[in-house]
């Protein structure tokens, strides 16, 4: 990968750790194969020159390589933290020291912090914004509308932020055309499922060195993410309860051989908790007044919303760090309930977060994406759009190349048959 130094102000932890997030960058980036192929597109034709980003995201290895991608097609990338507790600091300081990527991230930072960051990379005059969990967008509608008046697109990568543009722009208020690269089918059924099931187990027992084999896991939510997460806790020996609030999900959850029934049901049962809903208070005060003395309490949603926190603290008697990420609550009958990651994404709060080679078609969506709006940024509406099927297609694609693995085309005669209605038994 080719240098550049650091030409721009930048909050990172520490940019002694430079050298370490460059081999963490250079590791992610050998099973980003999609994503290096775009990469070479991009500095080749350079479709991205003179266009200001800033970018609201998950400070990761993977990350870096997108933001990379961004600045050799001839962007000017300006970086900030989608989640307080999400940053990999060496990562940041390497992207600021060898790449002239502009970051505002340190892990741990506090809210105040948090948002400061945010305002700096509004600061960067943004003609496009990406997005992970709408903070970026909802700061400039609300606090920064200055920012709004060069901005002429943006992306979404997950479905929380999703959940929000779409309200937006049913209020009226959504500023510009965004794609909702958290839809596209490379994306949700790829990344959302096994990026999220893996992660987040290595999350839960990097944090706690938990056996999940034989443990009885309850995972809240039956969308992509939490089919993934079951999956896997069942791969390790769990058994897994579903709960959900949409009956065809529910019965979807039942067909697949999981134990499904109502939080208030399973907090009984449980000795592992995991929240991925993208709602609030899922686990809330009824619950933990039921809980097994010692029950483990983690979230996997974008915000920290999905455990009702400030209830648990109520309930409390004391609390204690006993391992990085993990408080131990002692509630006042005795009993002892552990949080994770403060609620946090615990796939990022207490690991990696997804594998490189899953975020490479993420964000190869993202790259593709990005260039597309600069592209037909005069005929877009102020609307939440699909990520572009063609553009899905050959992200598949490329991916499947990359791995080696060829598939059918289909002939004339197949394709003038699911063309026509004549021809019938």
């Amino acid at each position: 990968m080719s240098t550049t130094p650091a030409q721009a102000a930048y909050d990172v932890k520490n940019m002694d750790l430079a050298d370490l997030g460059k081999k963490r960058i250079e590791w992610a980036n050998q099973s980003m194969k999609v994503l290096q192929i775009i990469r070479k597109d991009f500095i080749k034709g350079q479709p991205l020159k003179g266009v200001r980003i800033s970018a609201c995201l998950h400070v990761t290895a993977e990350t870096a390589n997108l933001a990379i991608t961004m600045r050799d097609g001839g962007a000017e990338v300006a970086l900030c933290a989608s989640n307080p507790l999400s940053t990999q600091d060496d990562v940041a300081a390497c992207l600021v020291r060898d790449y002239g990527v502009p970051v505002f991230a340190i892990k741990g930072e506090d809210n105040e912090t948090y948002y400061q960051h945010i305002m700096a990379a509004l600061d960067h005059k943004p003609h496009l914004t990406m997005d992970d969990g709408a903070d970026l967008v909802t700061t400039a509608l609300t606090k920064r509308k200055d920012a709004l008046e060069g901005i002429y697109g943006g992306t979404e990568e997950t479905t929380t932020g999703v959940i929000r543009l779409r309200a937006m722009a049913k209020d009226g208020v959504l500023a510009y055309p965004i794609i909702a690269v958290n839809d596209a089918d490379t994306k949700h059924l790829f990344d959302n499922r096994y990026g999220t099931g893996q992660s987040t187990i290595d999350g839960i027992i990097r944090a706690t060195n938990f056996l999940l084999a034989g443990s009885k896991f309850v995972v809240a939510g039956y969308g992509w993410c939490g089919r993934g997460l079951a999956s896997r806790a069942r791969g390790q020996g769990a058994e897994v309860i579903v709960t959900e609030v949409d009956p065809t999900r529910a019965l979807e959850a039942v067909m697949d051989g999981f134990r499904v029934m109502s939080m208030a049901e399973a907090v009984r049962l449980g000795d592992v908790f995991c929240t991925v809903t993208g709602n609030k208070s899922v686990i809330r005060g009824e619950h933990f007044e039921h809980m097994k003395d010692g029950a483990i309490i983690s979230n996997s949603g974008h915000f920290n919303v999905e455990i009702d926190i400030p209830a648990l603290e109520k309930m409390s008697s004391s609390k204690r760090t006993t391992r990085n990420f993990v408080e131990e609550y002692s509630l006042k009958d005795g009993r002892k309930v552990n949080l994770l990651g403060e609620g946090r994404l615990i796939n990022l709060a207490a690991a990696e977060g997804h594998p490189a080679s899953v975020m490479d078609m993420s964000f190869a969506d993202q790259a593709l994406s990005v260039d597309y709006l600069v592209k037909n940024r005069n005929a877009l509406e102020k609307k939440v759009y699909p990520v572009p099927a063609e553009l899905d297609k050959r992200v598949a694609k490329l991916k499947l190349e990359s791995m080696g693995i060829k598939i059918d085309r289909l002939t004339p005669e197949q394709e003038e048959y699911l063309a026509s209605w004549s021809e019938g038994t």
